[in-house]
Parts: C-alpha cells; structure tokens; sequence
C-alpha cells in the first residue's frame, strides 16, 4: 500500500475546480440570466421565461434524486467510478460548448433550457463518483484536509473564470476581446471557454489518478436491479447504524439552508441593503475567494478536531451572523456579514462530505454519496419555501433571512443528535 503522493491529490481537487466554475457560469451568474433577460425576453403568453427556468431546475432536481442512488450503486465497484466520472464530465462538456448554438431568440429559450437541466444534472451526478474517491486518496488524518482542498479549488475556479468572462467578454461593449453583444455572441462565446475550461480542469484527474484494478469482482446490476439492491442496502444501513440515516437527514436540511444563502443572497443584497447590480458580481467573486478560504482552514480544523464539532461551530456561527442581518441595515452590514456567512459556509459543506465519508463502511462510499445526494435533493425545496413564508407573513424582503436561519437552526439541531464514532488512526491508504 503507498500513499498515491501530492500530484493525485492536486488533480483530483483540480476536477472541483472545473466543475463549480461551470456550475457558476452555467447555473448562477452568465447563462440562466442569458436565457431569462436575453433569449426570452420577448416570449409570447403569460408564463415569464424566470418561471420556465424554475420548472426546468425543478426537473434536475427530480432527474438527480431518482438517478442518484443507481449511480451510487454503480461506482459501490472502485473500478467504476473513474469510468462513470468521465461519462458524466465528458456529457456536461458537451452540452455547455452546445450552448453556443443559443441565440437571442425565444424559439431558442427551450432548447436553451434543456441544455441548461442536462448540464446541471450531469454535473451533480458527476459528484456521486468523485466523492466516492476520496476514500482511495486519503486516510482517515487526512480526508478533511483533502476534502477542503477540493472545496477551496472550486472557489477558487469560480472566481477565476468569472473573471475571465467578465473582463473579457461581459464588461462593457463585449469586453476586452470586443466580441459583439448583438444576438448574444458574447454570451455564447463564454460557454465556449467554459467548456474548454472544465475539460482542461478535469483531464489531470484521468491521467494522474489511476484506474483501480486490485478490486474484488463485481457484479453486474442493472437499473432496477441497482434500486432493488439501493433497498436492501437503506436497510443495511439503519442495522448497522442509525446515525448513518439521522446524519443523512440532518446534512439535508442545513445543506439546503447554506444553499439558500447563497440562492437568495445576492436578491436581499439589492432589494434590502442597496447593494448594486453591479457590484452583486463583485461581491459574488469576493464571496467565492472567502468561502475558499473557510474551506481550507474548515479542513485543517476538520482533522483536528472532527468534522461533527467544525459543522455545528460553523452553524452557531452562521446562525448569529444571519440573526445580526435581520436587524442590521445599509450596503456596509452586507458586505461584513454577507462575507463572514461565506468564511463559514465552506468549512461546513468540507466537513459535511468529509462526515459522509467517515461514518460509511468501507466499500459502501457509492451508495453512501449516492443517498447524501438524493436526500439532499429531497430537502432542497425547505429553504425557498421557508423564504418565501416569512416574507408573505411579515411582509418585508429582510424577512426571508429569518426564514433561511430557521432551516440552519433545524439542521443544527438534527447534528447535535447524531452521535459521531471515534476516529481510528491509519498511517496507509486503502489498496483501492
């Protein structure tokens, strides 16, 4: 058994870094605003094109928890997971360079969005694999030290193509390539880059980090042969530990709360502490930067001190700098707590994967990432939901943070009821 050595490691969180930064161009800042301001700007009827967009990423939500758990039971087999990694890495590349093909025209908002729901899904699916190896890459000292590096990668990827694409195709007439904004072809241009730029990320993977070849055979399971076996394996699961299961749950509900954070964050900002449109960008690449950050020191802390006790610490954290937003006012107060509920996002969603990883018996780290996915999906409508509540009630946007500190403050307490096993020390990496 050998350690597989720093440059594994480095490719292997270099794949994060590709992959959130085509999630941040794709899903969040460039092409869904393309698609809803641009592309269907002018379509006919009364359904807005914002509305068609929330049925299209409601369809990526049902597509991911329905397939997740094949996919989990899939790469349970070490020597899967490097090949259903590239299937799903090799689609997403396809689908955001078809994106360029999309013109400023609402005949093309459907094609648009369907390009949009497949990239997303193949990218959160592409997840189930990859967190899977981890466990072949690290040993229990290290996993959370290697799982926040790979956290802190993607921030980092983020921040560096929405760069790119601001300065050099998006500020001003086109940016600094002047590429013509007419018919969005400065837009499409960016899915391009994107596209390439994700394949670049992900290629080191595939020719550093091995395929795994001393492996017990598998065998061979098909789609609904995968949910029968998924049943037998919920049920092996709550025998073996119910924490596994109550774990599964809590991270759901207060992984969806940090993903509201970040869903509504930048609409508070504008309609709430006038913040700009502008400087919403700004703030967004400073948010990437600090949450990295969190994530690298999260996982230093992670190995030290646990992954249970740096999630609920991130969480009391989140929770107070959450309650001081909702009786704090003015651009200033936004900036300061917007950026401190970054530094503590991502040492929680570092640990959160680096929790699922330790508490998973060895071998079972597909189907285990498999339910973290589909369970958090499951969750994922509590937070908006919650959001919109307060604001109906109270009837003021500031409202809806209290919304989103309730799910932060229910995952909370889910954690502070799953009882963590010790840590068994290991100096060696799993042969597979």
């Amino acid at each position: 058994m050998t350690n597989p050595g720093r440059a594994r490691v480095l490719a292997w969180a270099l794949w994060d870094c590709g992959a959130t930064g085509l999630n941040a161009i794709v899903i969040t800042f460039v092409f869904s605003v393309y698609l809803t301001k641009g592309v269907g700007s002018d379509l006919p009827g009364d359904t807005s094109p914002a509305s068609w967009l929330g049925w299209a990423m409601f369809a990526v939500g049902l597509a991911v928890a329905l397939l997740a758990p094949a996919v989990g039971i899939w790469v349970d087999a070490p020597q899967r997971r490097r090949r259903v990694l590239a299937v799903m890495t090799g689609a997403a590349v396809a689908f955001t360079a078809a994106m360029s093909l999309i013109r400023d025209d609402h005949r093309y908002l459907l094609p648009g969005l369907i390009l949009l729901a497949c990239t997303a899904a193949c990218n959160e699916l592409a997840t189930v694999p990859y967190n899977a190896m981890l466990r072949q890459l690290s040993t229990p000292e290290t996993s959370g030290r290697i799982s926040g590096l790979g956290l802190a990668m993607g921030y980092g990827g983020s921040v560096v193509l929405l760069l790119l694409a601001y300065v050099g195709f998006m500020a001003g007439d086109g940016g600094v390539l002047g590429i013509q904004t007419e018919d969005g072809q400065n837009v499409r241009a960016v899915m391009l880059l994107t596209a390439v730029w994700f394949a670049l990320f992900a290629l080191p993977m595939f020719v550093m980090v091995p395929p795994v070849t001393e492996a017990p055979p598998v065998e061979r399971v098909g789609f609904f042969g995968a949910y029968r076996k998924l049943w037998s394996e919920i049920r092996g699961e709550w025998q073996r530990d119910h924490n596994v299961v109550y774990y599964l749950l809590a991270s759901a509900v207060f992984r969806d709360g940090l993903a509201g954070v970040f869903t509504f964050g930048a609409v508070l900002g504008v309609s709430v502490y006038g913040i700009s449109e502008a400087d919403v960008l700004l703030f967004g690449i400073s948010a990437c930067v600090i949450a990295a950050l969190g994530a690298v020191i999260g996982g230093q802390l992670d190995d030290r001190l646990g992954s249970k006790p740096v999630i609920v610490g991130s969480l009391v954290s989140l929770i107070a700098v959450g309650l001081a937003l909702l009786v704090l006012s003015g651009p200033v107060a936004f900036w300061v707590c917007g950026l401190l509920l970054c530094l503590f996002i991502g040492p929680t969603l570092a640990s959160a994967r680096t929790l699922m990883l330790r508490i998973t018996a060895d071998g079972k780290e597909g189907v285990a990432f498999g339910l973290y996915t589909t369970v958090g999906r499951a969750a994922s409508p509590l937070a908006p939901l919650l959001f919109s509540i307060f604001i109906n009630v109270f009837g003021a946007d500031r409202a809806g943070m209290g919304g989103l500190v309730l799910v932060l403050a229910l995952g909370l307490a889910g954690m502070l009821a799953v009882r963590v096993p010790a840590r068994k020390p290991s100096s060696a990496v799993p042969a597979h």
